[in-house]
């Protein structure tokens, strides 16, 4: 699966495309990520915001082998 990324320094946003098969019809934030689902549940876009503070974080923890996920 082939992931499609960007990053709008403007709106410091970093945005993955999982999927772009399919049409989002709902959004939801989980902390500072906003996931977009299409009509059957799927996830088709993430939007990490204030990326230039989480993404390092992110890096950090993955280079460690350590996972963190807090609510």
């Amino acid at each position: 699966m082939a992931y499609s990324i960007s990053y709008e320094p403007e709106a410091d946003v970093v945005t993955v495309w999982v999927s772009k098969n399919g049409k989002i019809i709902d959004a939801e934030m989980v902390g500072d990520v906003v996931v977009h689902w299409d009509e059957t549940g799927k996830p088709l876009m993430l939007e990490f915001l204030y990326a230039s503070k989480l993404v390092p974080k992110m890096v950090e923890s993955l280079a460690k082998r350590e996972v963190l996920v807090t609510a």
